[in-house]
């Protein structure tokens, strides 16, 4: 018996290594000060519950209890198609220097929004979750000049994203 013990802890501690190595690095810190406000999608990688969405914005509000207001918006089908609109609220993940945060849409269900990048100036940032299903590229304008934005999608590869996944978001 207490060989198997020591097989299994042997065998969990390996794997404890392997993960934790895998794991999805997020920024530092997240100024929620800095980064509350509305950010643009400019791209993502395509999921349901964004089918047809075009111009779609997320905008972010402080609550006075240190949670954020997250209200997501797009048009669907087209620029001026009928806006979809969803609120939320987002947990900071304690001892995570706010790059960490629980979305909840719907009771009792909380998705990871983990900030994986972030401009020193707040202009743009990237959120993903560490199942790297799921991934969005912010920027705080409708458009993101070119250069930058290949840069962003280098280090998402670096990161471990497939990125044949991205799609553009169309923006006004």
């Amino acid at each position: 018996m207490k060989q198997i013990y020591l097989i299994l802890t042997s065998i969990y501690s390996m794997l404890s290594i392997f993960s934790s190595a895998q794991t999805l690095q997020t920024v530092p810190y997240v100024d929620l000060n800095k980064y509350v406000g509305k950010w643009y999608e400019i791209a993502s990688f395509p999921q349901w519950f964004q089918k047809d969405c075009t111009c779609t914005t997320a905008e972010y509000t402080l609550t006075e209890k240190g949670s954020v207001i997250v209200e997501n918006r797009c048009q669907k089908d087209s620029i001026s198609g009928k806006e979809s609109y969803i609120k939320g609220t987002a947990f900071v993940v304690e001892k995570s220097g706010n790059a960490k945060l629980k979305v909840q849409f719907f009771w009792p269900f909380k998705g990871k929004y983990w900030i994986i990048d972030l401009a020193e100036d707040y202009s743009y940032a990237v959120v993903g979750n560490p199942n790297k299903k799921y991934l969005w590229v912010l920027s705080r304008a409708p458009k993101m000049d070119d250069v930058i934005y290949q840069k962003i999608v280098s280090r998402i590869k670096k990161k471990g994203f497939d990125i044949s996944k991205i799609k553009l978001t169309k923006q006004i």
